[in-house]
C-alpha cells in the first residue's frame, strides 16, 4: 500500500518555474516505479514524466522534453517533478502515481494516485 500526497503547485507566469514534490508513505516505494500525470479542464489525463525505483531511468513526453525534470529521493520517500520555461499549455491538475509494472504510458498502469496539485501558467 502506498499513500501519495503532492504539493508545490501554484500560479506562475509564463516561462517561470515550479517545483512538485509528492510524498510517499508506505514501506516499498523503493520498489515502485513512480511517475507525473496531468489533467487539464475537459481533457484525458496525460503523462508527463517517469522515473524507475533506482533512478536509473528517465522518460518524458514530448511536450515537456528539455524542460521538465523528474527525480527521486528514496530516503525522503519524495519524487519530484522540476518545471522551467512553463507555458500556458501546462496548465492542469499534476498528479503523481506509483506502478509496479506495465507501460509507463497508461494510467492503467498505475494502483496508487495521489489527489493532485494545481498549476496555472498565465501568459
Amino acid at each position: 500500500q502506498v499513500q501519495l500526497v503532492e504539493s508545490g503547485g501554484g500560479l506562475v507566469q509564463s516561462g517561470g518555474s515550479l517545483r512538485l514534490s509528492c510524498a510517499a508513505s508506505g514501506r516499498t516505494f523503493s520498489n515502485v516505479n513512480m511517475a507525473w500525470f496531468r489533467q487539464a479542464p475537459g481533457k484525458e489525463r496525460e503523462f508527463v514524466a517517469t522515473v524507475s525505483a533506482n533512478s536509473y531511468s528517465t522518460f518524458y513526453a514530448d511536450s515537456v522534453k528539455g524542460r521538465f525534470t523528474i527525480s527521486r529521493d528514496n530516503a525522503k520517500n519524495t519524487v519530484y517533478l522540476q518545471m522551467n520555461s512553463l507555458k500556458p499549455e501546462d496548465t492542469a491538475v499534476y498528479h503523481c502515481a506509483a506502478r509496479s509494472s506495465g507501460s509507463f504510458y497508461s494510467p492503467l498502469s498505475y494502483a496508487y494516485w495521489g489527489q493532485g496539485t494545481q498549476v496555472t501558467v498565465s501568459s
